[in-house]
C-alpha cells in the first residue's frame, strides 16, 4: 500500500465520518422534537418502548442520539428506568438499518437499474438535490435539515467509496494479513472494535467502516465478528458521558445501555465459540463481505433483545445495584439523636 493509497484512505475516512455527523444532525433537528414528544408519551409498556426505540434509531440513523435523548429525559423525570431499558433495546435494533443500507455498496450488475441501487451510484444526484435544497432555503429551516441530510449522505458515500478503492492493495500486503489475523482472536478483536467505536463515538459509521474493508477481500468472519461485537460495546461511550454530572438515575439509564450490550457479548462469545469448539465452523476462514457484516451486526442485537427482554427489570435493578442511592441519616429532634 502506498502513500497515494494511505493519502486516499484517510481522505475517504474524513468524508465518511463528515458526511454521517452532517446527515445524522440534519436527520435529529428535522425529526427530534416531534421523535421527542413521542418518545415521551408512548413508552408505558416495554414491548412499546422496544418498537418505539427501533422505528426512531432507524430514521435518526443513530443509536448513540437516541440513547443520549433517553438519558436527557431520565434526568429530568419525564421517563422512568423501566421505561427506558425498552427504548434502549429498541434502539440498538434501529441502528442496524444503517448497515444494511451500507452492505448495498458491495452490489455488482451489468443492469442499469440494478447498478442504481447501490448507494454510491445514486448518491451524486442526492447530493446536488441536497445543495440545492440549501441554496434555495433561505430562512426555511425544514429546507435547511432536508438539505443537510442530502448533502450528508452524498458525501458519506463517496467516502465510503473512496475508502473501499483505496484498501483493494490491502489484499496483497502481508503486514495487513498478520494484523487481521491477531484481530481474529476473539477477545483481541472485541477490544479493537471497542476503542474504535468509543473514539469516534458511532457504531454506524464504524460499521460503515469495517463494510468497506471488507470490499477489498481481505476481511474474514473470524476477525468481522468479533470487531462488530466489540462495536457494539463501543457504541456505549456516548451516553456515559452524557450522563457525567446528571441525576443518578441518568447514569443508570447509560449504564443499562452498557449493560446490555456487554452482557449480550458475553452470551454470543460463549455460546458462538463453543459451539465452534464442536462442530468446527468452516465459514470462519471465508472472506466476509458488507451484507455479511450486516447480517452479524442484526443478529447480534435482534437476538440480544430477544435474549434479555424477559430480564429487562434484572437489567434495572443491576444497574441501580451499580449505581447507589446517597442515603443520609435524618436526624430524630424529638428524640435528641445526632447525626
Amino acid at each position: 500500500m502506498d502513500a497515494f493509497s494511505i493519502i486516499s484512505l484517510l481522505g475517504g475516512l474524513a468524508l465518511f465520518l463528515y458526511g454521517m455527523r452532517l446527515m445524522g444532525e440534519g436527520l435529529e433537528k428535522l425529526a427530534s422534537n416531534r421523535l421527542e414528544k413521542i418518545l415521551a408519551r408512548l413508552t408505558g409498556r416495554t414491548s412499546h418502548a422496544v418498537i418505539l426505540g427501533a422505528a426512531i434509531t432507524a430514521i435518526i440513523q443513530s443509536s448513540s442520539a437516541t440513547t443520549v435523548m433517553v438519558v436527557g429525559f431520565v434526568n429530568s423525570g419525564i421517563m422512568s428506568l423501566r421505561q427506558a431499558v425498552g427504548v434502549i433495546m429498541g434502539a440498538n435494533i434501529g441502528t442496524t438499518m444503517t448497515s444494511w443500507i451500507f452492505s448495498m455498496t458491495g452490489i455488482q450488475s451489468e443492469s442499469f437499474w440494478v447498478r442504481m441501487l447501490k448507494p454510491s451510484s445514486f448518491a451524486p444526484i442526492v447530493a446536488m438535490i441536497g445543495i440545492i435544497l440549501l441554496m434555495t432555503a433561505r430562512e426555511n429551516i425544514k429546507k435547511t435539515h432536508a438539505g443537510s441530510i442530502c448533502l450528508g449522505f452524498g458525501i458519506l458515500m463517496y467516502g465510503m467509496e473512496t475508502m473501499s478503492k483505496s484498501m483493494v492493495p490491502l489484499a496483497e500486503s502481508d503486514t495487513f494479513a498478520s494484523i487481521l489475523m491477531a484481530v481474529s482472536n476473539p477477545i483481541f478483536g472485541i477490544v479493537v472494535g471497542m476503542i474504535f467505536t468509543a473514539v469516534i463515538q458511532s457504531s454506524s459509521a464504524s460499521v460503515g467502516i469495517l463494510q468497506a474493508l471488507c470490499l477489498s477481500g481481505t476481511v474474514t468472519f473470524a476477525a468481522a465478528i468479533p470487531i462488530v461485537l466489540g462495536q457494539n460495546i463501543g457504541t456505549c461511550a456516548t451516553a456515559l458521558l452524557s450522563s457525567v454530572g446528571a441525576s443518578k438515575n441518568a447514569k443508570r439509564a447509560s449504564m443499562i445501555h452498557l449493560y446490555f450490550n456487554l452482557i449480550g457479548t458475553i452470551v454470543f462469545v460463549g455460546t458462538f465459540y463453543t459451539a465452534n469448539m464442536f462442530f468446527y465452523f468452516d465459514f470462519l476462514y471465508q472472506a466476509a463481505s458488507p451484507v455479511s457484516v450486516a447480517i452479524i451486526h442484526s443478529i447480534f442485537n435482534i437476538g440480544c433483545t430477544v435474549v434479555l427482554y424477559p430480564f429487562a427489570n434484572r437489567v434495572v435493578t443491576l444497574a441501580e445495584k451499580t449505581i447507589k442511592d446517597d442515603y443520609t441519616h435524618v436526624t430524630d429532634l424529638r428524640a435528641g439523636m445526632k447525626v
